[in-house]
C-alpha cells in the first residue's frame, strides 16, 4: 500500500494528526502553541504495526508544518529517532524547547 496517497488529517479538537489505514486510525498527539507545535505521542494500531505506517505518519505530520511555516517540537520518543534516521528534517526543530 502507498501511504503517500492518503491523506494526513489535522483533527483540531483531539489535538491529533491522523492516518486512516484499513480502517484504523494512526495518530499523533500534539499540542500547538503559537508557530510551535509540540508532538507528544506516535500511536500505530496492532493490527498495523511493521508497516511503515508510524514512519509514513511522521514524514506527513514533518510536511505538513514544513508547509505551514510550524516549528517542531518532538518530545515524542518515535518523532526523536525518525529525526535521527532523517537528519534533512533536524531544520524545523525548535531548540528552544527540548529541555
Amino acid at each position: 500500500m502507498k501511504y503517500e496517497e492518503i491523506e494526513l488529517i489535522d483533527n483540531k479538537p483531539a489535538h491529533n494528526f491522523e492516518l486512516w489505514v484499513e480502517g484504523k486510525k494512526a495518530f499523533i498527539d500534539y499540542k500547538q502553541r503559537g508557530d510551535k507545535v509540540y508532538v507528544l505521542h506516535t500511536e500505530v494500531p496492532e493490527e498495523l504495526e511493521g508497516k511503515g505506517i508510524a514512519a509514513a505518519l511522521v514524514e506527513k505530520v514533518l510536511r505538513y508544518l514544513d508547509e505551514n511555516q510550524y516549528r517542531l517540537v518532538p518530545l515524542c520518543s518515535y518523532t526523536q529517532l525518525f529525526l535521527q534516521r532523517h537528519p534533512e528534517w533536524y531544520r524545523l526543530v525548535d531548540d528552544g524547547d527540548m529541555a
